[in-house]
């Protein structure tokens, strides 16, 4: 897509069509995709400008899907060396950024990707990019399984943030969140180091490649 030529002057107006040529940019093409270049031009801004003030593709991102956290960040603090307790890690890390206060502010996109396609799309890119891609190359090299283990960890994941901050499924929503650690931790491990029945290697089928539908299904 062409955008318009030359440089912007860099005003809040400018950012803020750097922020929605984004958001259309990683709804349209997910974030691996995805290009500075671009959104740049979408914008019509130089891509030094989108640089300038975000920094890099992983930080406009965050910036695009207004979540004021970046959880690979929080996965990195405090990982442990044990592969054993990577699923408790990662469900920990998950509800200390959603109990934070600035997790709660990026409650209003989770809600509005229950009614909103764009946002629904959105919102699993993030999970994908930020979240699970990173935790699963930790524990599997075969692009397949790798491929199996993420959708499982996102499904899971989705559920849980889904269950106790949007629809507040009692106990789940009320228990302290080391309940849930111990709960949901071994699940998310299973999906992260154990056994996959029925998967077969990516030398023997398949691509690996994951795409995690958001199309919404009406009963007639």
């Amino acid at each position: 897509m062409t955008g318009r030529r030359g440089r912007r002057p860099g005003g809040s107006d400018t950012r803020s069509d750097v922020l929605s040529a984004a958001r259309d940019a990683f709804a349209e093409h997910g974030y691996d995709r995805a290009t500075v270049r671009d959104i740049a031009a979408r914008a019509g801004v130089d891509a030094a400008m989108v640089h300038h003030w975000f920094g890099t593709k992983e930080k406009l991102f965050q910036a695009a899907v207004d979540v004021p956290f970046d959880p690979q960040e929080l996965l990195l603090d405090g990982a442990p060396e044990d592969m054993a307790r990577l699923g408790e890690h990662v469900v920990r890390t998950l509800l200390r950024a959603w109990d934070s206060p600035r997790g709660r502010v990026a409650l209003a996109l989770l809600r509005s990707a229950t009614s909103s396609e764009r946002a629904a799309r959105m919102l699993r890119e993030f999970v994908l990019a930020r979240v699970v891609r990173p935790t699963v190359a930790r524990s599997e090299a075969d692009p397949h399984r790798a491929a199996w283990r993420g959708a499982l960890m996102a499904s899971q994941l989705a559920g849980l943030v889904v269950a106790r901050y949007v629809l507040r499924v009692e106990p789940l929503a009320g228990s302290p969140a080391e309940t849930v650690v111990r709960a949901v931790g071994p699940t998310i491990q299973g999906y992260l180091t154990g056994p996959l029945p029925g998967v077969v290697a990516e030398t023997a089928r398949g691509t690996g490649n994951v795409e995690i539908s958001t199309e919404r299904h009406v009963a007639p």
